[in-house]
């Protein structure tokens, strides 16, 4: 793969600035230290707060979280934040989801769910379905789910997990998603070697996420991919980096969702690659994406499909 084509300079610059503060050398570190440089990382790039958000950290039924607020709030998002289920947290994703706040007007529940290899499945899926019920009974107002990577993973696994469960999840906005599916195929091959995320760290963090390393079959908690019935599931939006592994995973989400007779629309981000979220305010393409997903996450907030 010619990527010298597909990626502008900006979206170069934000690559080799993330790799100087973030090297590749995972698999010689523990998990501690691995998420202190990635902490280490995210804090590079993180923006001031914006004015007018106002931030609390609660617990969700013994789950921590953080609550970003402004004005008087009519919609919930649920924030599940990346890290491969390893690493990331409430600092991690501070910034984007106080300008998420803003810019949706919603109130933001960021989660902070149990990391692997200590806390290994199905610890995370349990906490963000914790959390989620506990916002919707302590506001009492429709959600929508939002996360990024691993957390697009665990956002999807709770739409999922509620049918039938919860009735006040109006969409899902998934932000390159790790869905579960066929790393042997597609994007995964295409794009095994692409910048910032490769197939073999998908590989890595799929094995440290369970016990023992036996990666579960058939639970749509683990892998949303994996789940036989597609139907009924909130409207949803999922958007996908092109030079990701993760890329078709959005695609065959999207596709299964349509052929169960429901809403899903997937946009495939030219150019971008694995957590340009946090190259939203230098990198133009991500700068655009970025503004994408804002207006997906209040549109199906206030119940409209702008895909049509």
């Amino acid at each position: 793969m010619n990527y010298d084509k597909l990626i502008d300079r900006e979206t170069w610059a934000f690559i080799h600035r993330t790799q100087d503060v973030y090297p590749d050398n995972a698999d010689l570190r523990s998990p501690a230290e691995e998420r202190a440089a990635y902490d280490a990382m995210c804090a590079v790039f993180r923006q001031p707060r914006p004015a007018g958000v106002q931030v609390q950290d609660m617990q969700a039924s013994g789950v921590p979280v953080r609550v970003y607020s402004a004005g008087s709030p009519t919609r919930t998002v649920m924030y599940f934040h990346g890290g491969g289920f390893v690493v990331g947290g409430l600092d991690s994703h501070d910034d984007i989801c106080a300008d998420m706040c803003l810019q949706t007007g919603y109130r933001v529940v960021s989660v902070d769910y149990r990391l692997a290899p200590e806390h290994p499945h199905p610890a995370a899926f349990q906490d963000s379905w914790t959390a989620t019920c506990w916002a919707e009974k302590e506001y009492r107002e429709p959600l929508v789910l939002v996360g990024d990577s691993a957390g697009g993973n665990l956002a999807a696994a709770v739409a999922h997990h509620a049918r039938g469960r919860l009735d006040r999840i109006l969409g899902q906005t998934l932000i390159y998603p790790g869905l579960g599916g066929d790393v042997n195929a597609g994007s995964y091959v295409e794009h095994a070697e692409a910048p910032l995320l490769q197939r073999a760290q998908v590989l890595q963090s799929a094995e440290l996420r369970v016990a023992n390393g036996v990666v579960p079959k058939g639970d749509p908690t683990f892998a949303p991919l994996q789940d036989v019935d597609f139907s009924n599931l909130p409207p949803t939006v999922v958007v996908s980096a092109q030079c990701d592994p993760l890329c078709d995973d959005g695609r065959e989400y999207c596709e299964r969702i349509t052929a169960a007779g429901g809403q899903a629309r997937w946009i495939c981000e030219t150019g971008l690659v694995h957590g340009y979220l946090r190259a939203r305010t230098s990198v133009s393409r991500a700068r655009d994406s970025y503004e994408r997903i804002e207006v997906a996450i209040e549109a199906l907030g206030q119940g409209v499909w702008p895909y049509d």
